[in-house]
């Protein structure tokens, strides 16, 4: 397998560990400069809209300025606005950094897979694929640790800092190994940029909203239905266009329309776990931070070694049985999790997160590499596109969909749904919710074809 793969996880890495790290730094950051911690979370905030906003404009652009130059700048302007964020002295710059380093990281995520899909034989794809989802499993469960870490040892300047030499390696690898490839020249799609924008903006500013304690769910989902409007319009205004920004034409393709469908199901699940898991450790049974992220690298092996298998596994039994099986376990794992209390013996304990990371990143690698089964040469730009766009929001959407199980369960309970009024049965009970997405989107992946990806698994 060529270099590209690791050139591009390389790139994922910075993306989603800086997307986590940072949380664990907001304390220290406020002091620094003497505000409180909820006015440092829109940096965050700023950081996912942009995100949303540029990531549908991606495969445009590298088509029409050429993938490694687009990939070039969007690390460049990652790796640069790091360093701005590092130097921010107020509240206001590093507001300005965080929408800089959001737009490099838009570009950077999708047009990275883009190469990666475009330049990988068929022979090699499930591997390669496997290669550049790891960091997207591994970033959010080792992204507050190493961020404790850093503030601990050293101050939070240095979460942005580390940026620096991983984004200046990275670059002199595009410039050496990656090819300048352009795609078919089209016209901007503005009315597609300006409703899509809008439409993932208000719908992830409201699962921001939803996921935030102290805000209005009235707000939030008043938010989330004009998302919803506007993606209508969306679809709408894309079926007749010839060239749209967001070319939802490729849902006629059985695996493409499973992987966004089936795929947003199973997310919602898999994505709510490692914000649920960590609050349940520490908020439901009262361990400190140290003591709950010992045991959350159970949860970590099972993520990253899983990776070691995923290739055989799809290779071996196929795209259909996989995703069933699979589903089933995860849905297992995590009603499992939500029978944890503090008297669980260890053992039983590290298994049950064990299991829930290692059905997470097979979850994972499956659906990063199904999507592509029967996409054509000429489709892959759009295909990626429409995958990263869909990843984002389900992100947003998961960890959203944690956070309000949790507080209805604590308003039914009577409390006032604040992070510390939260006990350990609130958690049992969004374990039970959160499985759900996951467990109906088994049917539709039964209705897949056996032969469903074929391709990719003989010649792998």
């Amino acid at each position: 397998m060529s270099l590209l793969p690791y050139i591009v996880a390389a790139t994922f890495f910075m993306e989603y560990l800086d997307s986590t790290i940072i949380a664990t730094a907001l304390p220290a950051m406020a002091r620094s400069f003497h505000v409180g911690p909820n006015e440092l979370s829109l940096g965050m905030t700023a950081y996912m809209l942009t995100l949303a906003v540029f990531i549908p404009v991606s495969g445009w652009a590298a088509d029409r300025f050429g993938s490694r130059t687009v990939f070039a700048c969007a690390v460049t302007i990652f790796t640069i606005a790091s360093v701005l964020c590092g130097f921010s002295t107020s509240v206001g710059t590093f507001i300005a950094a965080r929408v800089l380093q959001g737009a490099g990281g838009a570009m950077m995520v999708p047009v990275g897979r883009f190469i990666v899909v475009r330049n990988t034989e068929t022979s090699r794809m499930i591997q390669a694929i496997s290669t550049i989802t790891w960091p997207a499993v591994v970033a959010p469960v080792v992204g507050p640790t190493v961020g404790g870490m850093i503030v601990t040892f050293a101050t939070w300047h240095w979460i942005f800092f580390i940026n620096v030499p991983l984004g200046l390696a990275v670059l002199a690898a595009i410039f050496a190994l990656v090819p300048e490839q352009h795609g078919p020249r089209r016209p901007m799609d503005w009315g597609g940029f300006v409703l899509g924008g809008t439409s993932l903006t208000a719908i992830l500013l409201g699962t921001e909203l939803a996921s935030n304690t102290h805000a209005s769910l009235a707000l939030a989902g008043l938010l989330f239905a004009a998302g919803l409007v506007l993606g209508a319009a969306t679809l709408r205004h894309a079926a007749g266009q010839d060239h749209p920004l967001l070319d939802f034409r490729l849902m006629r393709h059985p695996t493409f329309s499973v992987t966004v469908l089936a795929g947003t199901l199973s997310r919602f699940s898999i994505d709510a776990i490692p914000y649920l898991m960590p609050l349940l450790l520490q908020v439901g049974f009262g361990l400190t931070a140290f003591h709950a992220g010992t045991l959350l690298l159970a949860f970590a092996f099972g993520n990253l070694g899983m990776k070691m298998f995923t290739t055989r596994i799809l290779a071996t039994c196929g795209f259909r049985a996989t995703a069933c099986v699979n589903a089933a376990l995860g849905v297992a794992f995590i009603l499992l999790a939500a029978t944890m209390v503090p008297a669980t013996p260890l053992a039983v304990l590290l298994l049950i997160l064990l299991g829930c990371g290692v059905t997470r990143s097979m979850q994972y690698t499956l659906l990063a590499t199904l999507g592509y089964a029967d996409i054509k040469d000429g489709e892959k730009g759009a295909a990626s596109t429409l995958l990263s766009v869909n990843q984002q929001m389900c992100i947003g959407l998961g960890i959203a969909f944690g956070a309000l199980a949790l507080r209805v369960v604590a308003t039914l309970r009577g409390e006032h749904p604040g992070t510390d009024a939260f006990i350990a049965a609130d958690f049992h009970w969004a374990f039970l919710v959160v499985a759900i997405p996951l467990a109906l989107s088994i049917p539709r992946y039964l209705r897949m074809d056996r032969t469903a990806g074929n391709a990719l698994r003989t010649a792998s």
